[in-house]
């Protein structure tokens, strides 16, 4: 059934094809989960190609013998819904199978393992990352929690302030490049989805889990599913007194959050209705993340987030409609509760959005469309225009006195022609933006693959997108910065082709890339200082960049490979290569976009060491370009850096015992300039399921 962009839908669980010829063509159109086989790492996690068309006698004797088992799959590469083997687009999807065997605690760290993926941290366990795809920042992808566009409108800083813990996460939808028919054309260099769960029967758990640097974590989910009615209720709590001491001997990389969600929804056999309303609340003390001068900074963020979404499931034409408000608060204190100091800086976004997405079939194909009102409304003591009526600050004796209020109207057409073995998906997306009066503009794209023989696929694609700036680069001027508020917009068009093949355990990807940045958006330091002394950053557009980038990936499933043995799982190792054709220049400092990771490979063994006692190696090295300032304002470039993370656990049906441990050896390297990040962090806990 439907599945377009922002949308899922009801899905469908076999084990088993039936004998019938004519099954898989019954569910086309359906999102179908078909087995479950799990993979080792994000890049490899690629949804798998499977033709349409099986040899009968074939397919007959692998029911009979040991039924069809295929991968566990959700493909967003389209606006339309397509069967898996039909997509032009490779989607990279997480299982949940994945995601519990990853040595991680949080979304951003799990997103270190997907080779095109650069995850920048400045706290830990995500208390402030950046995350971006293929060389960009993180201004630059869309972030969405069920299929609904959650980016913040203030800066892409905060953007996975996520009410679920990572424990509720079902998979997670990795887009790379332009991804504007899909997603939107904020999605300038991809997009990342979370897709909740909700258990199909009544069910009931809880984890908690410890470590070093004081950390602690415990979470509890309910689960009440009656007839047609299912409802969900979690929570979780996280704190550390964080890795980092200020000079004067303080906490200042410390960090708490408490989070909550409930999700429902209701299926009978004509409509699927959903809903979702989550709060996080997130305190982390911010050393020297945002002025290097300073280092007992301190940030605030209270995040809230609701959505309802619906579907008819049966009919030619097919829609979905959904509405969605998310509010996002910010406290930024430059001096640690001595607001006396220097003002602390507030800040308040609403963001209201209602979108339309439909589609049917006819004689020449599939057609989609969509519709998408998304008003972005910040108010601030600092960022903004001057409001003709300043709004109190709740809990203060201040007023917002600045703001700014814009509205992105988006229409979405999109054709997709279906044959044996080819498919070609053509489409575009016009979009206005009241900011700065800017009249409609229109990002064409195109998408296509060959399928040969059973495992095989070519495919390649051409895509446009656009991404207005956001409220801080155009208004930011306090703090070491200076911004510029008549930005234009960033421009990217990009071509992409690549080859896979996937079969008897065997999954492997090549593909190269070339984007094409316009007007691309960063801060930048010539080293000049502000009046205060601190190093001053402005925000520019830099003009025309472009990037030649190559992935390739290789991912062995050994127990099906090498079914004598018990030991070895599964295996894998991905590499991403970027060159980008504009360097640094001398005495000019960035601080994101000429900031990229040049080399990444990732690496992932699974074993199986006795029983129920798995362990899992992961390994990741990177080489970033570009450099940093230290506080005497000297330059330096990054260094490379190789890490090795480990998990080993106990699996029962109903309780998993874990340990792991991050940086093994205690690898001293740093992210972003003067933010050294953390040697060895041990971790620890229990995972109980009823």
């Amino acid at each position: 059934m439907y599945k377009p962009t922002f949308q899922k839908r009801s899905v469908l669980k076999f084990t088993h094809f039936s004998n019938h010829g004519y099954s898989l063509f019954a569910v086309l159109g359906k999102e179908v989960l078909i087995g479950v086989l799990s993979v080792a790492t994000l890049q490899h996690a690629t949804a798998k190609g499977v033709s349409i068309e099986t040899d009968k006698a074939e397919t007959d004797s692998a029911v009979t013998n040991r039924g069809v088992m295929m991968d566990e799959v959700s493909v967003t590469g389209t606006r339309a819904p397509l069967a898996v083997s039909q997509q032009a687009r490779m989607v990279t999807v997480l299982s949940r199978e994945d995601i519990q065997a990853a040595p991680v605690q949080s979304v951003n760290d799990l997103l270190k393992y997907a080779a095109g993926v650069d995850v920048r941290q400045k706290g830990p366990l995500g208390a402030l990352t950046d995350v971006s795809i293929r060389g960009g920042n993180s201004e630059q992808i869309t972030v969405l929690l069920n299929d609904i566009n959650i980016c913040d409108a203030q800066t892409g800083h905060n953007a996975f302030d996520f009410p679920v813990d990572i424990s509720e996460i079902e998979r997670i939808e990795v887009l790379e490049g332009p991804s504007a028919r899909v997603y939107g054309t904020s999605s300038l260099l991809g997009a990342i989805n979370i897709v909740t769960r909700t258990p199909p029967k009544t069910s009931l758990s809880a984890h908690v889990e410890g470590g070093s640097y004081g950390y602690i974590s415990a979470g509890v989910r309910a689960n009440m599913a009656q007839g047609h009615w299912n409802n969900q209720l979690s929570g979780s709590f996280t704190r550390s007194d964080g890795y980092l001491r200020s000079k004067a001997g303080s906490l200042n990389a410390d960090y708490q959050t408490a989070k909550a969600f409930y999700q429902g929804n209701y299926r009978d056999d004509v409509i699927f209705v959903r809903w979702h309303a989550g709060l996080s609340l997130k305190d982390f003390g911010s050393s020297t993340f945002y002025a290097t001068k300073y280092d007992d900074q301190f940030e605030h963020t209270l995040k809230t987030f609701t959505a309802i979404q619906a579907e008819n499931l049966h009919g030619r034409f097919h829609i979905r409609p959904s509405i969605y408000w998310n509010r996002s608060m910010d406290r930024f204190e430059l001096f640690r509760d001595a607001a006396g100091k220097y003002p602390y800086n507030y800040h308040r976004t609403d963001v209201y959005g209602v979108n339309l997405n439909a589609y049917f079939d006819w004689t020449l194909g599939r057609t989609a469309f969509g519709a998408e009102l998304r008003n972005e409304d910040l108010v601030s003591g600092n960022l903004g225009e001057p409001l003709e009526r300043p709004h109190h600050i709740h809990g203060t004796d201040r007023d917002y006195t600045n703001g700014l209020n814009r509205t992105n109207v988006q229409l979405i057409l999109e054709h997709n022609i279906i044959l044996e073995r080819f498919t070609l998906s053509a489409g575009l997306i016009a979009v206005k933006n009241s900011q700065a009066d800017m009249s409609m503009r229109v990002y064409p794209g195109i998408d296509a693959s060959y399928r040969i023989g059973t495992g095989w696929k070519l495919y390649a694609s051409y895509n446009t997108s656009l991404r207005m700036p956001s409220v801080t680069e155009l208004f930011y001027s306090v703090g070491g910065h200076k911004a510029d508020k008549h930005l234009r917009p960033e421009e990217l068009s990009a071509l992409e082709t690549g080859v896979r093949y996937s079969q008897n355990g065997i999954s492997a990807k090549a593909s190269i890339y070339w984007n094409h940045h316009k007007n691309l958006i960063d801060w930048v330091s010539d080293g000049a200082l502000d009046a205060d002394g601190s190093l001053l950053w402005k925000s520019v557009n830099f003009g025309k960049i472009n990037d030649l980038g190559a992935e390739a990936s290789l991912s062995l499933d050994l127990r099906r490979i090498l079914p004598s043995q018990h030991l070895f799982k599964k295996f894998s190792i991905a590499y991403s290569y970027i060159h980008q054709d504009k360097a640094e220049e001398a005495g000019i400092v960035s601080k994101y976009s000429l900031e990229y990771l040049k080399n990444k490979l990732v690496s992932n063994l699974q074993l199986n060491l006795w029983r129920n006692l798995d362990l899992g190696v992961s390994y990741r090295f990177q080489h970033r370009m570009g450099s940093y300032l230290d506080t005497s304002n000297q330059q330096h470039g990054y260094a490379s850096y190789g890490i090795v993370d480990a998990r080993i656990s106990w699996n029962e049906a109903k309780w998993t015992a874990y340990a792991e441990t991050n940086n093994l050896f205690g690898c001293h390297y740093v992210d972003y300039g003067n933010i050294p990040q953390p040697g060895t962090w041990l971790t620890a806990g229990i995972n109980i399921n009823l």
